[in-house]
């Protein structure tokens, strides 16, 4: 792997010259897409060999899936006007791109990236489509190792370890194989039944005492691992750096599942440590080892030029809310910035019961209603690991709706509170997912609620509403500015 093999506090000054100076050539591939390596049919698939090109030259590209324009742009150093006119088929109202779809990338990349070598699919860190069918309690019952008879607590209460894993999975939107095979590579969790008392405590090697068992250090690494993968799909990661302060900065070919997988290593490891877990022997192995090559099972789970079905505001006909939180993390801390707040106008600040109604702004079938959580599945097959879902957080447990309601657009799902996580006032907090994968409130495919279009500020929280020529500006507070009104179509 080829790095910036400078310490992390040199730097700004390579980043700076980065900036200032004309690019000196990047590294790019030849004209065919980097295969990722199988060891199923007699020996590994050569990766390609990165050549220095002039700047700006056409490389090859086949889009993946969830690629999008300014993402592309990103990870090549260029610009979304550059590749339009380099592919004039490709719409620049495009959402996400076809999977597969060939196109030529004017290439500005910077030097020194990281390894061509695909970990994994994106299929395998989304707990999508691709996790359908997958048994947790049986896969790890079936297994020696000492997470069979681990029980701990997780999400409110006790829980198995198929339980706990299963409810990181669920929580964070991760492929629940990919938490198990971390839990193997770092601790051999599904193989020794002996363990030491540092892989019981600390099974992935994350030594933070807030961070102690196997569901805390999966919470971290889900934060981690979520922070890559949508750092790569929106183009914001570019680079990050190992424990003992190495540049890593990924190939402009890579997947986002393989850089969540690299960025959760990173922040783990030293250089070389980092170097074989990311390499054909590293995690790659294990999956191997446990269910086959991941990239049999890939799945294209986005499919080209997404778009979001008419969703409305969450709550009651003619009633007023504030809007109180612009894109920001839809689970925990971490990326994308997806969901939204409102909070319905209170004479009284803080964490006050609310007698108002969070209300379904779409059809759809309620899969999970525990722990302050309500998920509504849109296309009503009662899995939300396919499809559109919404989620709604702080839904008070008073009157919270039950597992398996259908429910019509503008039925009542519960009231709005503080319970669950950290919050500061009574409020919902509205996210969407597609087949597992969570969506930007801003971006290409805005959050639009009611013909209400979201845009994100410049740090979580900010950002604003948009309908015809009306703004309403995110506030923690209540006024006219930020009061927001669901009126239905025809009144």
């Amino acid at each position: 792997m080829k790095i910036f093999r400078t310490p992390i506090g040199a730097c700004l000054a390579v980043v700076l010259l980065t900036t200032a100076c004309a690019p000196l050539g990047p590294e790019v591939a030849p004209p065919t897409e980097a295969p990722a390596i199988s060891t199923l049919d007699g020996g590994p698939t050569p990766l390609p060999t990165r050549t220095l090109i002039a700047p700006g030259s056409l490389v090859d590209y086949a889009a993946q899936t969830g690629d999008t324009l300014p993402a592309l742009a990103s990870h090549f150093n260029t610009s979304v006007d550059e590749i339009l006119a380099a592919n004039p088929a490709v719409p620049a109202s495009a959402t996400t791109l076809p999977p597969g779809y060939p196109m030529q990338i004017p290439a500005y990349n910077l030097p020194l990236t990281g390894t061509p070598f695909k970990i994994i699919p994106d299929s395998e860190l989304v707990n999508g489509p691709a996790s359908v069918g997958f048994d947790l309690r049986e896969e790890i019952l079936k297994r020696p190792g000492f997470l069979s008879g681990v029980t701990e607590y997780a999400f409110g209460r006790e829980r198995k370890a198929w339980d706990a894993v299963g409810i990181v999975a669920e929580n964070y939107s991760i492929n629940p194989r990919l938490l198990l095979a971390l839990l193997e590579y770092r601790a051999q969790a599904l193989s020794d039944p002996f363990p030491s008392d540092t892989q019981q405590t600390y099974p992935l090697g994350y030594h933070s005492s807030l961070d102690q068992g196997v569901y805390r250090q999966l919470n971290w690494a889900a934060e981690e691992l979520n922070n890559g993968y949508y750092g790569w799909r929106s183009g914001s990661l570019r680079e990050f750096e190992t424990t003992d302060g190495y540049i890593v900065r990924p190939d402009p070919w890579q997947n986002a599942g393989s850089v969540a997988v690299m960025r959760l290593f990173a922040a783990l490891d030293n250089l070389q440590v980092f170097e074989h877990d990311t390499s054909p022997d590293g995690l790659y192995a294990t999956y191997i080892d446990l269910w086959g090559d991941p990239f049999a099972r890939a799945v294209d789970f986005i499919p080209a030029n997404l778009e979001q079905p008419r969703i409305s505001l969450p709550f009651l006909p003619n009633r007023v809310w504030d809007f109180t939180g612009g894109p920001h993390p839809t689970w925990g801390e971490s990326r994308p910035f997806g969901a939204l707040d409102f909070a319905p106008p209170a004479a009284e600040g803080g964490c006050a019961v609310s007698s108002e109604w969070v209300a379904a702004p779409v059809d759809g079938v309620i899969t999970r209603s525990e722990e302050a959580l309500v998920v509504l599945d849109l296309d009503g097959d009662g899995d939300d690991r396919t499809g559109w879902v919404l989620i709604f957080f702080h839904m008070a447990t008073n009157d919270r709706i039950a597992v398996g309601a259908d429910v019509k657009q503008g039925d009542e799902l519960g009231h709005p509170s503080c319970e669950g996580g950290i919050a500061t006032g009574t409020h919902v907090h509205v996210a969407r997912r597609y087949n597992g994968e969570w969506l930007p409130a801003g971006g290409v495919l805005p959050f639009t609620l009611d013909g209400w279009v979201a845009q994100a500020g410049d740090t979580a929280y900010q950002g604003t509403l948009s309908k015809a020529s009306n703004v309403i500006q995110a506030c923690t507070c209540t006024s006219r500015e930020n009061r927001i009104i669901y009126t239905p179509p025809g009144q």
